[in-house]
């Protein structure tokens, strides 16, 4: 996601396939880094409600942000802050959101204003503010990884619904250290496909394939990332 996550690399118009990640685990309790653990609490929250509201709204354009339900960081996770009538969920995505394997799954200066539409918000939306919840109660990155690999496990979570993408248009998005820190691009999903039908990693193509985990997801997910030419706010769009 991440998940929005995605979530937390420098982008170009990409694909990535989504997989609990069982398969990380050593990876994930020995990463090193500039951010080996959480950082307190308070460097991830903006401290002004307002500013956190606006952010949010920055993921998509306005005819889509304006009239959607838009959720803020708290102590002990998401909350609402506005409530929505087009059924789309906006917030600001922390670096946590990123993949286990990530050196900045700590890093307290990710800011990733991300728009889910219903299908995604229904399906997506809730292992993203699950995810926020154990990173808030304090837990490891390994034991948020135990945590995500009983709940995929139990198939408690729910089912990708079709038609469920996300916009990351925010001129104002911090994504990663590495880099160009930003790019406006959708993300859309789908059940696993293989990325020879995508023409990933083919000479020329914009699809790359990756692995990163969703939070909980029931059943591996493929994560297309796709560059737009231009901002939410309409202006034209550069990595920066």
């Amino acid at each position: 996601m991440r998940l929005t996550n995605v979530r937390m690399i420098s982008l170009g118009a990409v694909a990535l396939v989504v997989v609990p990640c069982a398969a990380c685990s050593a990876q994930a309790r020995d990463a090193k880094g500039k951010y080996p653990r959480m950082a307190p609490v308070e460097q991830y929250l903006m401290s002004n409600r307002a500013e956190e509201i606006a952010l949010a709204r920055t993921a998509a354009p306005a005819s889509i942000s304006g009239n959607a339900e838009v959720l803020v960081l708290g102590r002990h996770g998401y909350e609402t802050a506005v409530k929505g009538t087009n059924g789309f969920g906006c917030l600001v995505d922390r670096a946590w959101d990123a993949g286990f394997e990530s050196d900045q799954f700590w890093n307290p200066k990710i800011r990733g204003p991300v728009c889910f539409n219903p299908p995604a918000a229904r399906s997506i939306l809730p292992l993203v503010l699950e995810r926020a919840r154990l990173a808030l109660d304090g837990l490891t990155m390994s034991q948020i990884m135990d945590s995500t690999n009983a709940a995929t496990t139990r198939k408690g979570n729910p089912t990708l619904q079709p038609g469920a993408i996300c916009y990351m248009m925010s001129k104002e998005a911090y994504l990663t250290d590495d880099g160009g820190h930003n790019m406006a691009h959708l993300m859309l999903y789908s059940l696993q496909v293989d990325g020879a039908t995508l023409g990933a990693d083919a000479r020329g193509s914009p699809v790359i394939m990756g692995q990163r985990s969703v939070p909980g997801a029931p059943v591996p997910i493929t994560e297309f990332y796709v560059a737009v030419p231009m901002w939410s706010d309409g202006t034209p769009a550069t990595g920066h």
